[in-house]
């Protein structure tokens, strides 16, 4: 996908984020979690790719010192326009790139954010930049899908995601053979057509453990949610815990 950049997802996405994603995941146990992390470690959290506020906002209502870092600008204002944004710190810029300095006790990605990394090599510098901005006893979270095994081979589809009155929203995708889907959300209405394109490249949880490992960060507990649901070989989502590890 040409002219495909680090702000493309959210700044086509930022003005029907909550509206089609508000409830996407387990907010409440999210915050929980997170919360119970920042009570363990001690120290700020950072969260990556912080939209429009979904987690950030209701962590920095509990009294945590809160930032977020996102590459959409348009995430951004969102958040900005909500109630409570003004307790939360925000960086605009890549994820991988342009992390606020820390140090952190907690650093998260939630949903899947960490696939929005579209690249092998984007995902393991996030990775050194997170371990290099934990203090000695942060913790880096991370929750995301489960590829399926073996993974599906490399084809398009199209798939219908809403249909009303006045509107119609398509999904259409392509499977790479390396893990990276790419996709547009389009969007048919009176109005116009409107496109919203996507790519995530989806890494199994031994890559992803490899890459932390590489970095100075030690696995050192997996659930297959926030709830802490026992991780098993049929879980489709992980909630993967690495420290930092000692110098």
């Amino acid at each position: 996908m040409d002219r495909y950049g680090d702000a493309t997802y959210g700044d086509g996405f930022a003005d029907v984020y909550d509206e089609w994603y508000g409830d996407i995941s387990d907010t409440e146990a999210t915050v929980d979690a997170i919360a119970a992390l920042a009570a363990e470690a001690g120290g700020p959290v950072l969260e990556l790719g912080v939209g429009t506020g979904r987690l950030a906002i209701p962590l920095a209502a509990r009294g945590l010192e809160v930032t977020g870092v996102d590459a959409s600008a348009e995430m951004v204002r969102r958040l900005q326009a909500k109630r409570g944004s003004n307790h939360v710190r925000v960086t605009i810029g890549p994820m991988e790139a342009d992390e606020p300095p820390g140090p952190f006790g907690v650093v998260f990605a939630a949903f899947n954010t960490f696939f929005n990394l579209t690249t092998a090599t984007q995902q393991a510098a996030c990775m050194q930049a997170v371990a290099a901005r934990l203090h000695e006893r942060g913790v880096f979270a991370v929750e995301a899908v489960v590829p399926a095994d073996p993974a599906p081979t490399s084809g398009t589809a199209i798939e219908v995601r809403t249909v009303e009155v006045d509107r119609v929203v398509l999904v259409a995708t392509a499977q790479g053979d390396d893990g990276t889907v790419t996709g547009q959300h389009i969007e048919l209405s009176e109005r116009g057509i409107r496109l919203r394109p996507w790519r995530i490249r989806v890494t199994p949880p031994a890559e992803l453990d490899d890459m932390a490992a590489a970095a100075g960060l030690r696995l050192t507990a997996e659930a297959a949610d926030w709830r802490g649901a026992p991780f098993t070989e049929s879980s489709h989502t992980r909630v993967a815990i690495y420290h930092r590890m000692p110098p």
